[in-house]
């Protein structure tokens, strides 16, 4: 029978509402069958991906839906389907759990598979639905508790209106700002001439500066004695830093530029704020001869830790765009890169010793088996070849990615998560487990196995998956810790890079994991355990000893610091105190406002362990940076604009709390939440901003996520601490974080983000959208990062590069629409006002 081909059927998805029936939403689906032949009502299934559950009962328009696993789902005609004519639309509607406000709330890759559960079965990609704009208040809002406003071009030129567009020598000049920096008297031209005159000790980072200079136009030469710019190790005195050996300073002065590192990473910094102060221009337009002011700047760093995480687990990213990030985090003066490698829908690095792990987890598309690539998510849809869900560093790529963190003195801290988010590797073990059965190799079969086939434990992870956690009792999990972490080892050895922390992931392991395993019972029955917890506490007892003897820091996230207790039927959390003195690094992302666990990393950092502090509230950039349905991102954590994240007070962060999550206003809620004792904020080492991917599908979306939140990011790790917290009066603090973001936001309009649009070929970060309003028949507007260049039509066209430019209240009639462009003429999102 010929059914129509998959790019002949399409599909439109609109939210109906949400509130309904209390935290659900009703949503339409509607398929149109464009080709010239029915689509029959039997022998096809249409899958695709959705984070937000869908109730199976109520479902209309002839169609069953069921969840496959993860946020795969299902839907097949039901007996009542009938047939889809050829130019018919059929109406499918359906409720779901939660809400939905955004577009990335939608559903997302769908594709058709005719003879689905046959050895027939052939899958054709469909893509991703029309989805309807979001106008009415009940599409808007989560429920009737939502209090948090949608942004609209009113609402953003309120909150721009005590911004002011500074003079030009009134913006701070580096970023993130020195303890102490004064400029004025002349300036120092660096051209061919110039000498970069350094010791052996300094080899690289005297070839980083000059590449650097050569990429805005200058072709300096290094020297081993001169003058011209000198680089040196010395002693610089600071008082106020986390990291002394980061230390620097700088001077310019008619003779040149003198560099001067507490150690090389000192000089490296150093050599980082030169490039600030070379002419922004120069980064678009490079030039022979560039002029630095004269200056003096003595600098170190607040915080020793001072991080960026990425996820590719979820989808890949190219090493070209981690590369990239890579750059920037060094311009900022980042130093730890967070590399979240794997998860259940990936695993992104060769391990030689595991071939299994890249050839069945690194990539996603249709199958019915999972033993050649894994199935679906975030939308990646049914080809695995050019899917954002497929992809893997090879063992020469993360070599080079390590060479090229390690010049720009960052270091890398892996992950590979376990025990749960580990499905990728268990179903590649699996593989390869039935590959060696058959060979008759059954011990080899079992070495690195990481599954009880007998496990009937009922579980559903954050995820939606009910098979991710993998058998701590089976020594397999132990053999392949260790092989993985060999085969790493290698790589940063090849690549002469430090490594001294892995982070073993350790969250959401969901309740009822292990449950049900006979070989996991057994085994606690064994060593005397009557709980999982003890259980959980034996697998991170027995990794610990295998990170110490690598000598590794034992990384993870807060859970595997928090011991679980139920009182009276009620789950609490703790400081678990076995592994205080055992070299665990805690990195604490949960103090959603309003949930009750957010003073977790205080709890911690005062029983005595190491924290980074990874708030959702602040640092979270995969989160949508406000509520415009259009915005991409989630926002379970709240709408994370980049002033939040330049407003977060790592040692005191009720100071910036006000509304939870709904924008509510929490009143003393957080009255009885911990407080950092003296010791326990010398147990704060350091920050890190996040950036996971479920929404991340291409390269654009990864650079718009990351910046300019990036750049508030470096602000608070490395500059210090702003005082906000010690202003006791309200008002006069609001009035000095006001007055701090104002000279903050300038320094993005009108250094920071146009010095990006040269930087790597030009950083693709989010264009900010303007604020506008029509008042008395005149247009007012305004915009976040003051300098950007705001363009306007009133003819209903797009703005363009040669649209008027906006410098001032000036008279319209009828609709406006607005944008801001970049140096290099990139525009961002088109606003509509009137």
């Amino acid at each position: 029978m010929t059914q129509p081909a998959g790019k002949q059927l399409a599909l439109q998805w609109q939210c109906i509402t949400n509130g309904h029936n209390g935290d659900n939403f009703i949503a339409e689906l509607t398929l149109s069958n464009r080709s010239a032949v029915p689509l029959a009502g039997q022998g096809w299934a249409i899958y695709f991906n959705t984070c937000r559950k869908i109730k199976p009962e109520g479902i209309e328009g002839g169609v069953q839906i069921e969840q496959v696993n993860g946020d795969l789902w299902r839907m097949v005609p039901a007996a009542g389907f009938g047939t889809l004519a050829a130019g018919e639309s059929r109406l499918i509607r359906y409720e779901g759990l939660f809400w939905v406000i955004q577009e990335t709330d939608a559903p997302l890759g769908f594709y058709v598979v005719y003879g689905d559960g046959t050895p027939q079965a052939r899958a054709e990609a469909i893509g991703d639905p029309l989805i309807l704009p979001f106008v009415s208040e009940g599409q808007r809002h989560r429920n009737a508790n939502d209090k948090v406003p949608l942004v609209t071009p009113a609402t953003r030129f309120a909150d721009n209106e005590k911004l002011a567009l500074l003079a030009a020598d009134a913006v701070g000049k580096i970023t993130p700002t020195p303890l102490e920096a004064s400029f004025g008297g002349g300036q120092f031209v660096i051209d061919a001439s110039t000498a970069i005159v350094h010791p052996d000790a300094l080899n690289a980072e005297a070839a980083f500066l000059q590449s650097a200079l050569a990429d805005v136009g200058v072709a300096a030469q290094r020297a081993a004695a001169g003058k011209g710019i000198v680089l040196q190790l010395g002693t610089v005195n600071v008082a106020q830093t986390g990291a002394a050996a980061e230390a620097y300073s700088l001077e310019i002065g008619a003779d040149g530029v003198v560099i001067t590192g507490a150690s090389a990473h000192g000089v490296f910094n150093g050599i980082q704020s030169l490039r600030q102060l070379l002419p922004v221009d120069a980064f678009v337009n490079p030039l022979p001869a560039l002029a630095v002011p004269f200056g003096r700047v003595v600098d170190a760093p607040r915080f020793a830790y001072r991080g960026l995480h990425l996820d590719v687990g979820r989808n890949f990213s190219s090493k070209q765009s981690v590369l990239r990030l890579l750059e920037c985090m060094a311009l900022y003066k980042l130093n730890q890169f967070h590399f979240h490698l794997t998860d259940d829908e990936g695993w992104r690095l060769e391990i030689p010793t595991l071939p299994e792990l890249t050839e069945i987890g690194s990539g996603r598309g249709f199958t019915a088996t999972e033993t050649d690539h894994l199935v679906p998510c975030f939308g990646s849809g049914a080809e695995v070849e050019g899917s954002s869900g497929s992809g893997f560093y090879s063992r020469a790529e993360f070599v080079e990615i390590l060479r090229f963190a390690t010049a720009r003195h960052i270091e890398i801290v892996p992950e590979f998560d376990v025990p749960g988010h580990a499905r990728s590797a268990i179903k590649a073990m699996n593989v390869r487990y039935e590959r060696l059965k058959a060979a008759g190799q059954l011990d080899a079969a079992e070495q690195y196995l990481l599954t009880d086939f007998a496990d009937e434990s009922k579980y559903e992870s954050v995820q939606l998956w009910h098979d991710n956690v993998i058998c701590i009792a089976r020594e397999g999990a132990y053999n392949f810790i260790e092989a993985v972490i060999a085969d790493v080892k290698a790589m940063y050895a090849e690549a002469n890079a430090p490594w001294t922390t892995l982070h073993t992931g350790g969250d959401e392991v969901p309740h009822g994991a292990w449950e049900g395993s006979p070989i996991c019972l057994a085994f606690m029955k064994e060593h005397g355990m009557t709980t999982i917890q003890e259980l959980q506490d034996h697998f991170l007892a027995r990794y610990r000893d295998i990170l110490k003897k690598h000598g590794l820091t034992f990384g993870g996230w807060e859970e595997i610091a928090l011991k679980k207790e139920t009182v009276d039927g009620v789950v609490h959390h703790g400081p678990n105190p076995k592994f205080v003195d055992a070299n665990f690094r805690p990195y604490i992302w949960n103090n959603i406002w309003g949930w009750g666990q957010e003073d977790f990393a205080y709890q911690l950092a005062n029983a005595g362990y190491k924290v980074v502090l990874c708030n959702v509230t602040n640092l979270y950039f995969d989160l949508a940076y406000e509520k415009d349905p259009v915005e991409p991102g989630y926002y379970w954590g709240g709408f994370i604009n980049t002033r939040k994240a330049f407003e977060f007070c790592p040692l005191d962060i009720y100071t910036t709390a006000t509304l939870n999550l709904f924008g509510h206003e929490l009143g003393d809620s957080l009255k009885n939440s911990a407080r950092l004792t003296e010791q326990g904020v010398k147990n704060v080492i350091g920050i890190q901003g996040e950036l996971w991917a479920e929404n991340i599908r291409d390269a654009g979306r990864l650079e718009y996520l990351a910046m300019p939140r990036l750049v508030a990011l470096a602000e608070r790790a490395w500059a210090k601490d702003p005082g906000w917290t010690f202003v006791a009066d309200k008002t006069a603090r609001d009035a000095r974080m006001d007055a701090d973001w104002n000279q903050f936001a300038n320094s993005l309009g009108q250094r920071e983000l146009p010095r990006l649009d040269g930087l790597v070929g030009g950083y693709g970060y989010r264009v900010p959208v303007p604020g506008a309003k029509i008042e008395g028949g005149k247009l007012l507007a305004n915009v976040e990062a003051p300098g950007f260049a705001l363009r306007y039509t009133t003819d209903g066209s797009e703005p363009t590069n040669a649209s008027p430019l906006y410098a001032g209240p000036v008279a319209v009639s009828g609709p406006v629409k607005l944008a801001a462009f970049t140096t290099t003429g990139r525009r961002g999102r088109v606003v509509s006002v009137g």
